[in-house]
């Protein structure tokens, strides 16, 4: 079917991440990538369980397909003056009877086996690949993330393994039992009857067939367009629930109804369209149909007539065009189904073949920590080649020592700290720590020995022991309000009803700025990092809170190289050693009182900052 290979795989740009649309394998390579999940290795369990599957599903047509030869052999002997087979004589019509309902109940009995047996293996093969996305999202560059759309991306992941379900369920359990059956139903016929018979019932499965590919293929278009209506309507929904206080700051509740209704507005139109072309589906399938029962059932009257069939004969024929146009009339949903199912599969796939700006290299070894010095080398990264953002920076952080980055907006302070949590790899230069070029040791280390308290610090919507906790796996309850004490919320967390069970809301939203920070100081205490990174950790805080938990760190600080970005001034007095950036450059360093003295750059921010009141923009 030339559908289902209906687009290449596509390379992604990782510089411009298209969640909305992701490069999607084609349908020959999705089912290929499929395949190995239903023929696990090293799980002879589970191909056990593949083979009595396929070995009940043989079962289940083979009885399917003898059931109508019982059907005749019962209405023969009805017939008075029908000749039939000893053995139908010795059975009787009504032991033939009791037969015909026996073999209907096998044939039920022996799918239920084969859905039962093959449960397990579909189950497995789903939360493979769930998991597999779940963690190669996970793999992904920061850049991807930034540039996500939350909405589209869930829709992706569920639509992609709802369709995999699908595919196991159906391509192995209708389309390849149905060919299987229409291949022994012909076989009886040309056995039975004549090559007429079976040219009438090919040409109607035949037209069948091609009307039903023709206009699915039409359907899919329109249905395509519904799905990306329906992922930019729950991009919007979603977006607009995540931003419920900016809604209610701005009054803008009418505003995002219209945006959302607008959205649903094109769903509609595309969902009416699906529903009136699946009308003429239907409607055209029936109509085929009806007429190639017609002239089969014809063909067999007029054999009856003319001596040549039984009127068991006539009413097998028709038991068999029954049991033709029953699976027939479900594939034009089948196939629909499965080519949309390829499509989200494809889309699924596609974006697991999306490539992590940031790998280990091979072989890489784990971080061997003697201190935590930093080192920043001849240091240069950009985005976009034509606009760089740091234009080589060396710098030096001692064990031990607390160094503050200040600068104006744009300078590079952030980014820097992003490069030493390697959520990007430097353009060009080295970022070290104690020695080692951090993109030579491996991830899960270099992360475990940098700690990061952010501006805004998000908590999981679980308790407030759940949130500490999250800074180790597997930390004791003990461990976590130590934690907590050293960051100065124990407290208030046992003032809470529900204690350390508390729950924090989406975000944290049910705590205060000050609360989350202080929640996120205790986690980052408990992770124990050899280097700390603060992220304008109180630049969002009011000054008395601020204060407050600027004693928290710098004592979380004792014994730890802690790199600050500073959004206040008077936060960094106290450091070893402050870095002002303009535009990607170091233009001033030293302690507070000798770029005071100096009356330069980092002077007269300080000025302007003292004498106005107002914050240095971040």
């Amino acid at each position: 079917m030339r559908s289902l290979a209906s687009r290449a795989p596509q390379a992604p740009d990782p510089a411009n991440p298209d969640l909305a649309n992701p490069a999607e394998a084609s349908g020959w390579v999705t089912i290929a990538k499929v395949a190995p999940y239903l023929w696990p290795q090293g799980e002879t369990g589970l191909r056990t369980r593949v083979v009595l599957a396929l070995i009940f599903l043989l079962a289940a047509k083979l009885v399917a397909v003898g059931t109508p030869l019982i059907y005749k052999a019962a209405v023969d002997a009805l017939v008075p003056g029908e000749a039939g087979a000893g053995w139908m004589v010795a059975v009787g019509a009504v032991g033939l009877t009791v037969a015909y309902g026996m073999a209907r109940l096998l044939g039920v009995v022996f799918q239920q086996l084969r859905d039962a047996v093959f449960a397990r293996v579909a189950q497995r093969a789903l939360r493979r690949l769930a998991l597999q996305t779940f963690t190669h999202i996970h793999r992904l560059s920061l850049r991807f993330h930034l540039t996500r759309k939350t909405g589209g991306l869930s829709r992706i992941i569920e639509r992609g393994v709802k369709g995999v379900e699908f595919l196991l369920r159906f391509l192995l359990f209708s389309i390849v039992p149905l060919i299987l059956e229409l291949l022994m139903i012909a076989a009886i016929f040309v056995f039975l009857f004549d090559a007429r018979y079976l040219a009438a019932i090919v040409v109607t499965i035949a037209l069948y067939v091609w009307f039903t590919f023709k206009v699915t293929e039409w359907r899919v278009k329109i249905r395509r367009v519904m799905n990306e209506q329906d992922t930019d309507a729950n991009q919007k929904a979603i977006d607009s629930l995540l931003n419920f206080e900016t809604v209610k700051y701005f009054n803008a509740e009418a505003r995002e109804a219209r945006r959302y209704d607008r959205a649903m507005a094109a769903y509609e139109a595309a969902a009416v369209k699906t529903a009136t072309s699946l009308a003429f589906l239907n409607a055209g399938q029936s109509a085929i149909i009806t007429a190639g029962l017609v002239v089969v059932m014809v063909m067999a009257a007029i054999g009856v007539e003319q001596g040549a069939l039984t009127v068991g004969d006539f009413v097998m024929v028709n038991a068999y065009m029954i049991q033709i146009t029953m699976p027939l009339n479900f594939l034009g949903t089948v196939y629909r189904e499965i080519r949309q199912a390829l499509v989200d599969m494809g889309q699924m796939f596609g974006l697991l073949e999306y490539p992590p700006d940031v790998v280990e290299k091979p072989g890489a070894g784990p971080l061997r920590l003697s201190g935590g010095a930093v080192r920043l080398e001849d240091l240069r990264f950009h985005y976009d080649p034509a606009r760089p953002i740091l234009k080589g920076i060396t710098l030096d952080v001692p064990a031990g020592t607390t160094v503050a980055l200040v600068g104006a907006s744009g300078s590079g302070k952030t980014t820097i700290g992003r490069l030493l949590f390697r959520f990007y790899d430097v353009s060009a230069g080295r970022l070290m720590i104690d020695g080692q070029d951090i993109r030579d040791v491996t991830l899960d280390s270099l992360h475990a020995a940098v700690g990061v308290v952010p501006q805004d610090t998000v908590l999981f919507n679980d308790t407030v022991f759940y949130n500490i906790a999250y800074g180790r796996d597997g930390a004791t309850r003990a461990e976590v309000e130590a934690a907590a004490k050293a960051a100065r919320i124990h407290d208030f967390i046992v003032s809470l009803p529900d204690g350390y069970d508390t729950q924090v809301g989406e975000r944290g939203l049910k705590l205060s700025g000050g609360e989350k920070q202080r929640v996120g100081i205790a986690r980052t205490l408990l992770k124990d990092p050899a280097i700390l990174l603060l992220d304008e950790a109180t630049s969002a805080l009011d000054s008395q809170t601020e204060g407050d938990i600027q004693l928290s760190l710098r004592e979380m600080g004792q014994g730890r190289t802690v790199v600050m970005i500073a959004h206040r001034l008077s936060t960094v007095v106290d450091a070893d050693a402050i870095v002002v950036l303009d535009a990607g450059e170091i233009v001033e360093q030293g302690s507070h009182a000798a770029l005071m003295a100096r009356g330069g750059r980092y002077a007269a921010m300080w000025r302007r900052q003292d004498s106005d009141d107002v914050d240095v923009a971040p």
